[in-house]
């Protein structure tokens, strides 16, 4: 029975029905162009540095001996907008963080395009959506996406206290737009927190990412 049942992209949307895959390379479908990717399960996640809204430099390197997960965003995109309607992402920020994760939410939309915002624009629609991320990340130029393959928003990350990458793809098995669905959802990324942080593996390592196409800038 194959992994993957369906995917439609339709005008920068991917819908996936997915069950949990193994191995990087077979990840979703990319909308608009393949992102290559260094980022690989199993393996150390690519360092970077990016600004927040306050103008601050976060780097993944800095978070050394802490848990992290990264969280591919845009205010504007239906599948983001389900999961911070619903309250269950800034659910998910908050007892994480409680706990010492770091989690950091990253735009990769180009200037001009879906999803862009200055940081003063950002930073307030992020608290007015009570956003309980450590920080929201620009990444205009899309190349911290590109470098883990992010293809979709959300689409999720989560690194381990030594710096290695253990889960990648959908945030849960709903790959839909409902916030009724967040209810019933298997959620891939408190699954691979409890794992690593009682010292467990992670069993579902990957899934298929769904959403809204990351908005990367035209190549020149």
């Amino acid at each position: 029975m194959k992994k993957l049942l369906a995917v439609l992209t339709v005008s920068g949307v991917v819908f996936a029905a997915h069950s949990p895959t193994h191995g990087w390379a077979q990840q979703g479908s990319a909308p608009e162009e393949t992102p290559t990717a260094a980022a690989e399960i199993g393996k150390g996640a690519p360092d970077f540095s990016l600004v927040d809204t306050d103008g601050k430099t976060h780097a993944l390197s800095g978070f050394k001996g802490k848990y992290v997960v990264l969280e591919w965003t845009n205010f504007d995109c239906p599948f983001v907008r389900k999961h911070y309607d619903s309250g269950n992402m800034q659910k998910l920020q908050e007892t994480y963080t409680a706990k010492g994760v770091v989690w950091l939410r990253i735009c990769s939309s180009a200037e001009g395009k879906q999803g862009h915002y200055a940081a003063k624009d950002a930073a307030e629609r992020a608290a007015k959506e009570k956003s309980k991320a450590t920080a929201y990340l620009i990444d205009a130029s899309g190349s911290v996406g590109r470098l883990y393959g992010a293809k979709t928003t959300p689409h999720m990350f989560v690194v381990d206290k030594e710096g290695t990458l253990v889960y990648a793809g959908a945030i849960d098995d709903k790959p839909s737009t409902k916030t009724d669905d967040v209810k019933s959802a298997a959620n891939y990324v408190a699954a691979a927190l409890e794992a690593v942080m009682a010292g467990k593996p992670v069993e579902a390592k990957t899934s298929t990412p769904y959403g809204c196409s990351v908005k990367y800038a035209d190549k020149k």
